[in-house]
């Protein structure tokens, strides 16, 4: 688990207009958020991040990310001003402080060379300035997404004490006591708190649950990658989930117990996307039925009983995996 250095929720008294950048998925969003007193007004914009910019070097990847936030700044006619920026990075992050961080390891098909282990608010920095948005922007806070959910929804609820995120990565924080983190290095004065990013996406990359992985759970970790890393997220995450069904249906297909032995796109990696899977379960028939010419296969009434039967099981197990990490946290708040 990984310290934030965020030692307190909103009290709702907050004001002011921030920037606020969110990586970690396949779009990159650049906001603009008014608070008032626990109003929130936001303008946003989001741009999209191909393969090549995940795969590519960290030169190239955030300097397209500074040049997003210069078009943002000049279309919401912010340029000349200095505004104090959040950046939510949602990949492991070590620490070093409320604004810096050094990069553990990439997850969710991120690759870009030489960020890990660097400084990725140094990093965004320098791109800024490459960019000339430097005087525009003041970098105030690197955040996980985990605790920008938990931090943006006490401002409905100042009881919140975890934040769950279930998308393309799975992940979740909580609020802990400074009197149960040896590894706490900061200041001991008050609040005798800080927010915890559990980083539960790592769960049993130490083997500690091999019991609970099936073969096909071994082939999506092994074809990923990260092979041996996110073990607990390959389980229940959007990244992933498509890909598990699909390697179910194609093993039930070579044993011509599904589609009359007709593969069509099934033996193509990454072609039943986990959008399908909640087409699929929808029961709507014309989604089905889209579904299916998008595969290339004809399928009888069985058939389809089988695919949605096994999109059920790869979403309620995914769903029982993460109501199990849920209920460890309540269990320590």
């Amino acid at each position: 688990m990984l310290l934030t250095y965020v030692r307190a929720i909103p009290d709702g008294s907050e004001h002011g207009e921030f920037l606020a950048l969110d990586l970690g998925g396949t779009n990159f969003r650049v906001l603009l958020i008014s608070l008032n007193r626990g109003e929130v007004t936001m303008e946003s914009d989001i741009y999209p991040l191909d393969q090549a910019l995940m795969t590519s070097d960290g030169k190239t990847l955030f300097c397209y990310i500074a040049g997003c936030i210069s078009l943002f700044v000049k279309k919401n006619k912010i340029k000349d001003r200095s505004l104090p920026l959040g950046f939510t990075f949602s990949f492991p992050v070590r620490q070093l402080s409320l604004t810096s961080g050094l990069l553990i390891k990439w997850t969710k098909g991120f690759s870009a060379a030489g960020v890990e282990n660097e400084d990725v608010v140094q990093l965004l920095k320098e791109a800024l300035v490459r960019e000339g948005v430097n005087t525009s922007v003041d970098v105030v806070a690197l955040v996980n997404d985990t605790t920008g959910t938990m931090m943006s929804c006490a401002l409905s609820n100042p009881n919140v004490s975890a934040a769950l995120i279930l998308g393309t990565g799975s992940n979740a924080c909580y609020m802990e006591s400074l009197d149960n983190i040896p590894k706490w290095d900061g200041d001991q004065g008050h609040p005798r708190e800080v927010i915890v990013n559990t980083e539960w996406g790592a769960f049993g990359d130490n083997g500690s649950w091999n019991h609970l992985r099936t073969e096909f759970d071994e082939k999506v970790d092994s074809e990923s990658l990260n092979p041996g890393m996110q073990l607990f997220e390959k389980m229940i995450s959007g990244m992933y989930l498509g890909e598990l069904v699909r390697l179910v249906c194609l093993n039930l297909i070579e044993k011509k117990l599904l589609f009359n032995g007709k593969a069509g796109k099934f033996t193509t990696k990454n072609s039943f996307p986990t959008k399908f899977v909640s087409e699929v379960e929808s029961l709507d028939r014309y989604k089905i039925n889209e579904v299916l010419n998008e595969m290339e296969v004809i399928a009888s009434e069985g058939d389809v009983d089988i695919l949605q039967r096994v999109c059920a099981v790869v979403s309620a197990r995914a769903a029982r995996l993460a109501a199990a990490g849920v209920v460890a946290i309540a269990k320590v708040t």
